[in-house]
């Protein structure tokens, strides 16, 4: 082929490759920031134009093409390559995105799974709370009366200088009791996906019984203000965790279940790396909410108005980075579970 003729053939792709590259190879904070009104070559089609270009490059060198040709063409190849593969960015930086970004996507992705999880938890604590504060005997059919008594104490109104939820134990001490504590029910809650999901629903059911229970009778019993001043700090992590835990193990148990046209392996090899990566951002929520429970939330003397308010807060930015943190943003970990290609992290 001519050199003429071969240039005219490939003309429009290496000036594609040359406007992706203005647009979209110098920052990838800026790529990303435009990447809604990006028109041209889609990200995706980056690396297979790249090795087009490189084939088309050992071409024109073999037919003895003009330094014109060639060395256009080498300047596309070297600017494609630093593009493609660059050091990719430090571990606590691609940590970070994902929390920021890629779990909130993950979550998002889940959402019958997670809506389900969410009324399997929430509907049987609502139900057994109001319950009891029109019968407040029922509560002596969850707990034994030891139990009663022991939850009475912890949130003893006419004790103000007691830690609030805990009998005894330092800060430190108990924020380690809380990271084990929260950590092993969110797998417990994850893990038992894999008895097709019913394992989940039982926990789901327990844990709302149970929080709806003690809650029911607290307030019942007129310790309610000691007890909604102890878990509104640290509510919003750990309840939302509790819930995402379980919406990664129904999501496992359905792989199981229904795993569609694929090979029940391959669903559930598929649904064991999402639900891996959900734990992880699960850890994240429950290790934070540990360190509430621990240091925040046990101050007794602290003004009602004053926890109420950091308790608010901190169910906003919990829903708020769950419903918008990702939108817009290419980087981090796809919902698949996988991380997305050099050309796509822009």
């Amino acid at each position: 082929m001519k050199q003429e003729h071969f240039v005219q053939r490939h003309q429009a792709e290496w000036q594609a490759l040359e406007q992706w590259l203005d647009a979209r190879g110098g920052s990838a904070r800026r790529a990303r920031a435009e990447r809604r009104g990006w028109r041209g070559l889609a990200d995706p089609e980056m690396p297979e134009r790249y090795r087009r270009l490189c084939q088309q490059l050992a071409l024109a060198r073999r037919r003895g093409y003009s330094p014109v040709v060639t060395d256009r063409l080498q300047v596309l190849m070297e600017r494609g390559h630093a593009v493609l593969y660059r050091t990719p960015p430090p571990r606590w930086r691609r940590a970070a995105e994902f929390l920021l970004a890629g779990f909130p996507r993950l979550v998002r992705a889940e959402r019958g799974c997670m809506l389900a999880s969410l009324a399997l938890f929430a509907l049987p604590l609502a139900v057994i709370f109001a319950a009891i504060q029109f019968d407040p005997e029922l509560s002596s059919a969850l707990f034994d009366p030891g139990q009663l008594a022991q939850f009475e104490a912890m949130y003893d109104p006419d004790d103000p200088a007691r830690k609030l939820g805990r009998e005894s134990g330092t800060d430190l001490a108990m924020f380690g009791h809380y990271v084990w504590n929260n950590v092993s029910i969110g797998f417990r809650t994850f893990a038992s996906g894999l008895l097709a999901g019913v394992g989940t629903i039982v926990v789901l059911l327990f844990n709302g019984v149970t929080i709806g229970g003690v809650a029911g009778h607290l307030q019942a019993v007129g310790h309610g203000d000691p007890f909604w001043r102890f878990v509104v700090g640290h509510g919003a992590p750990e309840l939302t965790a509790i819930v995402i835990a379980g919406g990664a193990g129904l999501q496992l148990g359905l792989r199981l279940v229904a795993p569609g046209r694929r090979r029940r392996i391959d669903a559930l090899v598929e649904g064991g790396r999402r639900g891996a990566l959900l734990c992880a951002g699960i850890f994240a929520m429950l290790v934070f909410a540990a360190f509430v429970e621990a240091f925040w939330s046990s101050i007794a003397w602290m003004p009602a108005w004053i926890k109420y308010s950091v308790g608010g807060a901190l169910w906003a930015l919990v829903l708020g980075w769950l419903l918008l943190g990702g939108r817009g943003h290419a980087g981090g970990v796809d919902v698949d579970g996988t991380a997305p290609g050099r050309a796509d992290a822009h």
